[in-house]
């Protein structure tokens, strides 16, 4: 017999079933290029990411890749990872939003339109600490939505640990702390006074902080992983990582160009929801009207992330807004339990007599799933093509590429190269154990090694080794073409694999 608790799981996991196969059929076949191919060397071989370090990530996904040896090589596992994240993340969507709408067919609603959201669909498609950062996020708010409900002190603790946990998976999660600060102080204005709460729930979480960026200094000194990004085994280095001090300058003012941002940010939200981003500001009203300590939270936590998000200039930022993506489809579903609960059965009478008026649970019904199908409508009108938008399930160009390149060089080689074709490279050497003879020197390991400029480099090993390099700043591409003779091998200039014949005599 199915108790209620059980069945109380069956949504969640319909839910994240269904979203698990939306990946899986559009998911990345295995190996990729830029921070994808580096996620997928790290994890397998527990060393450390690029800044903030991700320990989190790497820990979690260090197990995921033994746990799903059978289903493929280490690249993959590391894109299976993210598409169970992505799963589990649909699931805890449902169970958080039933609890705030009260509706068992809204949470479905919200868990199945988030899950195929174009930019949420396709981080689970391959290697992605935001695919798992969306899970700590929808842990986090579920969690804080049950202790305002309980008022269990243990359930505080849980999402403080949960928090630390999340932080050392992705940093965006230290921007929810206003918005967790506040909710909190209006849940139990009185909490202050609680001192031993307080310090229980403060402790726990700067103890789990310390136990899980212990990864860093470990892997990167006594016990080296083969790939280790910066000096984080120092003093110095530790923080430079954590604090991910190479990127404060992409960081523009926030209030800059607010015009702009705000109609870019239209524009994107249009784009991920379609008809429905016009109900949004309407769902978050329902919400401030039905849960206003959680449109407290939710709605300071979506303006941390979007005023970040809309302010930072380094590379692929997109990642940066699925967070309020997911906030947004709890507003829908607390907006679509205000609209079922307004459904009343018509006066009746009861078997003895007496007049009542109580909600219909056939109307209710109804009403909820007619009103489900309309919310999901966008979805399933343009659910193609957001999956040939999103389908990543024939790319197969970074295994290509790295075949050809490693084809190319003789033995000893000397590859220059930088961050996108440098962490395919490492998958090859230091997890597949392909070319141990081939030294790859990215800007990174030049920093950390003291060695100098990339034409230091070449100009050091030509004599003695094949130098091959991969250039992405223009200014470098020409330096070289004038410098140097070369050998394009992959494309027009030494933006792609060219290798360095030897230097150009002075005035050739």
């Amino acid at each position: 017999m199915v108790t209620a608790d059980r069945a109380r799981l069956v949504p969640p996991f319909i839910v994240g079933g269904i979203a698990f196969v939306a990946a899986w059929i559009a998911m990345l076949p295995g190996l990729a290029f830029w921070d994808t191919g580096e996620l997928q060397v790290v994890a397998p071989v527990l060393g450390t990411g690029h800044a903030t370090g991700f320990p989190t990530y790497t820990m979690l996904g260090w197990l995921a890749s033994i746990v799903l040896q059978p289903f493929g090589d280490p690249a993959f596992r590391m894109n299976l990872f993210a598409g169970l994240c992505l799963a589990v993340a649909a699931g805890i969507v449902v169970d958080l939003c039933r609890a705030l709408s009260g509706s068992t067919v809204m949470g479905v609603v919200a868990g199945l339109g988030f899950a195929l959201t174009g930019p949420v669909w396709s981080i689970g498609t391959h290697a992605e600490t935001h695919a798992l950062h969306l899970v700590f996020l929808a842990l986090i708010l579920r969690v804080l939505v049950a202790w305002d409900d309980s008022r269990s002190d243990r359930l505080l603790v849980a999402a403080a640990v949960i928090f630390a946990v999340s932080i050392g998976n992705h940093s965006l999660t230290l921007l929810l702390i206003p918005a967790v600060v506040a909710y909190v102080l209006a849940v139990d204005p009185g909490i202050l006074r609680r001192g031993r709460l307080v310090a229980t729930c403060l402790g726990a979480m700067a103890v789990t902080l310390v136990l899980i960026y212990a990864e860093l200094p470990l892997r990167a000194g006594v016990f080296r992983a083969p790939l280790v990004y910066g000096r984080p085994d120092t003093w110095d280095g530790f923080w430079y990582v954590v604090l991910a001090s190479q990127f404060q300058d992409a960081l523009a003012n926030p209030i800059a160009d607010l015009g702009p941002k705000l109609a870019g940010l239209v524009d994107r939200t249009v784009a991920s929801f379609g008809l429905l981003a016009a109900i949004l500001p309407v769902g978050f009203a329902a919400t401030v009207l039905r849960r206003p300590r959680y449109a407290l939270l939710t709605g300071l936590a979506a303006l941390f992330t979007l005023g970040f998000a809309m302010s930072y200039t380094n590379a692929e930022i997109a990642r940066y807004y699925l967070g309020p993506t997911l906030i947004a489809w709890t507003w829908v579903a607390v907006l679509g339990g205000a609209l079922i609960d307004l459904v009343q059965a018509p006066p009746s009478y009861g078997r003895h007599g007496g007049y009542r008026r109580s909600p219909s649970i056939t109307a209710r019904g109804i009403v909820a799933l007619a009103l489900g199908a309309i919310i999901l409508a966008p979805t399933a009108v343009d659910l193609e093509r957001r999956h040939l938008a999103v389908d990543r399930s024939h790319d197969l160009s970074a295994q290509r590429w790295v075949q050809r390149a490693l084809d190319r060089m003789p033995t000893g080689s000397v590859v220059v190269s930088w961050w996108s074709y440098s962490t395919p490279l490492w998958y090859a050497q230091l997890v597949e154990h392909r070319r141990p003879d081939i030294a790859i020197i990215d800007d990174r390991t030049r920093l950390d090694e003291g060695l100098g400029e990339y034409n230091d480099v070449i100009d050091a090993n030509l004599p003695d080794h094949p130098v091959f390099v991969i250039r992405a700043d223009p200014r470098e591409v020409r330096f070289l073409a004038d410098h140097y003779v070369l050998e394009y091998l992959d494309g027009a200039d030494a933006s792609m694999l060219t290798r360095v014949i030897s230097k150009k005599a002075p005035g050739a």
